[in-house]
């Protein structure tokens, strides 16, 4: 698949639709070798990415079951449940995180973001060119402390999100693309 067509024909497929298999070794090699290529100013890599699959996936899941209790103590048994199991939907996730120097005298912090947040498009885009499906998730835990500490990242990373990648279960339509028209405007006006 050509680049323009992976980044046209590109969707988010829901986790609960996914399924075996995930990407192999070799797939996931491809996938994270795409993620590292990001622009990247300064050449500072300030992207991480954290490989959970297996059994590292319920160990996910109890993290995100220990913040809903955590963050809402009156939360729902269901809602528990739902988090539990959240990560188990999917064959692999990578976790992708920002490692932030805020201190960086040229690259400022929104710069160091972008680039992984670029890094995490890539690995989308991989992820759909080699014939998976994937959806990229944040929720509040992304934004937790004690998340963030237990996958062993630094109080100054960021999680920008939770690629959860797979192959197609079930059917799932595509949704129509909105027109960009509104989006663009020619400078200066005339």
């Amino acid at each position: 698949m050509d680049a323009l067509a992976a980044i046209l024909t590109r969707h988010t497929f829901p986790p609960a639709k996914m399924g075996l298999p995930g990407p192999d070794q070799a797939a996931l090699h491809r996938i994270l070798e795409a993620g590292a290529a990001a622009p990247d100013h300064g050449l500072l890599r300030p992207f991480r990415f954290l490989v959970v699959r297996g059994a590292g996936r319920e160990r996910l899941g109890e993290l995100f079951a220990a913040f809903v209790r955590r963050a809402a103590p009156d939360v729902s048994p269901a809602e528990i449940e739902k988090q539990r199991t959240a990560p188990t939907r999917a064959p692999v996730i990578v976790v992708v995180a920002a490692r932030i120097d805020p201190a960086h005298p040229k690259i400022p912090e929104v710069e160091q973001i972008a680039a992984a947040a670029a890094a995490a498009q890539n690995m989308l885009l991989a992820a759909h060119a080699l014939g998976f499906v994937a959806k990229w998730a944040t929720g509040k835990q992304a934004y937790d402390a004690t998340v963030k500490a237990e996958l062993g990242l630094a109080e100054a990373d960021r999680i920008l999100g939770f690629l959860y990648l797979g192959s197609p279960a079930a059917p799932h339509e595509v949704p129509p693309r909105p027109s960009f028209a509104h989006l663009v405007a020619e400078w200066p006006p005339s």
